[in-house]
């Protein structure tokens, strides 16, 4: 929790990370006069990743509530004053303003440290996590004024020279902003974020006219004139899966290929396993044995697991394999992140799955859990549901899709006859930027293999 210096009861909305810059108020807990100790909650809030409560970092009486329900607001905001009982107990409990973020794992993950200022604008990595939009703009120190602009992305007007990022770019294409209309007010006419905003809130009517791409459609018909109709806001949560999906579309070119695998041999091993992973509170379902082979299939095809850097045309290999899991809750899709699959067993992924799945559905997760995912798998079997086509979670370059496993009578040459054979049809979606259809096949048929064929490759430890 960081705190005004000045003020050691001055309770503000800390750095939460992950370029995360707002959330909205869901609850209040305290009120003026209430006394409360370190640690404890003081109001919770909905991010776009997940709802969390903000613990108090000093102990006393609140004085003053600066929020009230249903508000948003942005780091560094003040969200109450407490009048500290014990001033030398609240600042040795208090980190550093550096290091709140990392000190606080109730709240958030650690913070990323300053990039260095740049000389030229920079044009660098700008690896954006899948729901946000991108980085916080680097500042140009000043006196500056020979160093030569950022290179122009698709779609924007020629012109004067523009300083700001590529996310800042990014950010101002994807809702309709001519970026070299936009004053800066970073060193050097910088161009952040807030600018941005700034400018798109002056001039509304702009907006629309900047593209007529699906990210910014057109005016709706008036559907009262049809019959009666009801306006439901739409949730932090959902907003953010609009944007992400529709940025996904956008960005990637999507080729789907539906393949289908033998699991009859699988779900043996899943039967076998099944109560040694109830006893240590997992359910070994085939997604849980899927997460494994996935894993093993991205050692095998390294390009899968990847993501594209549109910025400075380069893949980035990740030699990590964490692996998102769509997960179905009361609020929306969500994706959380299981580490290290390629290091852990069936069982282990099982009990993880399980964990993550509930606290995912609960809404106790933390936005650590849905950092870093190199690669994702969706089941939407349970839903019966076959082959369908889902859509990449941004900055991945591929997604696999598990359906509904069905019992058909297969041919079996050794047997000269029909013989009933459990088949899984699967359906794998990848950025055809990255992955030629020919390499998209090959990963789907060494997935099929080893499902068929169980290996300890795909299920030991």
């Amino acid at each position: 929790m960081t705190t005004n210096a000045s003020d050691p009861g001055a309770v503000v909305l800390p750095d939460l990370g992950e370029d995360i810059e707002e959330a909205d108020v869901l609850q209040i807990y305290v009120s003026v006069g209430d006394v409360v100790v370190i640690e404890q909650p003081l109001i919770e809030i909905e991010t776009e990743k997940a709802t969390l409560d903000l613990p108090s970092p000093v102990g006393g009486a609140v004085v003053a509530v600066h929020v009230s329900n249903g508000q948003t607001i942005r780091p560094g905001d003040l969200v109450l004053s407490i009048e500290a009982s014990d001033p030398r107990a609240s600042a040795a409990h208090e980190p550093s303003a550096t290091a709140s973020a990392q000190d606080e794992p109730a709240l958030a993950p650690p913070t990323p440290a300053p990039e260095a200022p740049p000389t030229p604008p920079a044009r660098g990595r700008d690896e954006l996590p899948s729901e946000d939009i991108g980085d916080p703009p680097g500042e140009l120190p000043a006196g500056l004024p020979s160093a030569a602009p950022a290179p122009l992305l698709d779609g924007e007007p020629e012109g004067r020279p523009v300083f700001a990022s590529p996310s800042a770019r990014r950010f101002a294409r994807e809702i309709g902003v001519d970026i070299r209309a936009v004053g800066g007010s970073g060193p050097g006419g910088r161009i952040d974020l807030d600018d941005i905003k700034r400018h798109a809130r002056e001039t509304p009517r702009e907006a629309p006219q900047a593209s007529h791409s699906a990210l910014a459609p057109g005016p709706l018909p008036d559907f009262s004139e049809f019959g009666a109709i009801e306006r439901v806001p739409m949730s932090r949560l959902r907003r953010t899966i609009k944007r992400n999906m529709a940025l996904s579309w956008h960005e990637a070119p999507h080729v789907t290929l539906h393949h289908t695998a033998d699991v009859t041999e699988l779900e043996q091993v899943r039967h076998d396993y099944r109560d040694r992973a109830e006893e240590l509170g997992g359910r070994l379902t085939i997604t849980a044995i899927l997460l494994k082979i996935a894993a093993a299939a991205l050692q095998a095809h390294p390009h899968v697991n990847s993501s594209l850097d549109a910025e400075t045309d380069e893949l980035i290999l990740k030699r990590y394999y964490h692996l998102g899991v769509a997960v179905d809750t009361p609020r929306g899709l969500v994706v959380p992140v299981i580490r290290d699959v390629d290091s852990k067993n069936i069982i282990e992924l099982s009990v993880e799955l399980t964990d993550i799945s509930e606290r995912a559905r609960s809404g106790d997760l933390e936005l650590q859990d849905f950092r870093g995912s190199s690669f994702t798998v969706t089941n939407l079997g349970g839903l019966g549901t076959g082959h369908f086509t889902p859509i990449i979670h941004h900055p991945n370059t591929a997604i696999l899709g598990i359906g509904r496993a069905e019992r058909r009578p297969v041919w079996s040459e050794g047997l000269s006859d029909w013989e009933p054979r459990s088949i899984l049809p699967l359906s794998f979606t990848f950025d055809h930027r990255v992955i030629d259809g020919a390499d998209g096949a090959r990963f789907m048929t060494w997935i099929a293999d080893v499902i068929r064929q169980p290996l300890v490759l795909a299920l030991g430890g």
